[in-house]
């Protein structure tokens, strides 16, 4: 199934201690079905010291699901993602607006 949100995407927390929280998606792991937003859900992670990185309790930003996720669209307000052809490739849009979100 294609990925209605993608790395870069500028999104909403919809539940959980981050709620109406927006940031963007730093990475996505489809199998699982979560994904990664900068500066959201964290978490304390204790790790060791290595010869990059001071070691000690350091802030991490842990998976969030796909589905606690809305993008934002231009009006700053969530939306659902919907696929449809624009010149023979496929595009996604915002159902609000139905504005193309790949240009």
């Amino acid at each position: 199934m294609a990925a209605k949100l993608k790395k870069g995407d500028t999104v909403i927390v919809l539940t959980g201690k981050d709620k109406g929280k927006t940031g963007a998606i730093a990475s996505v792991d489809p199998k699982s079905g979560k994904a990664v937003v900068e500066g959201l859900n964290m978490a304390i992670r204790a790790t060791r010291q290595s010869q990059t990185q001071q070691g000690g309790r350091i802030p991490k930003a842990m998976p969030i699901a796909l589905s606690n996720l809305a993008y934002v669209d231009a009006n700053g307000k969530a939306t659902r993602v919907g696929f449809k052809t624009e010149d023979g490739k496929k595009v996604r849009f915002a159902k609000t607006t139905g504005d193309v979100i790949d240009a």
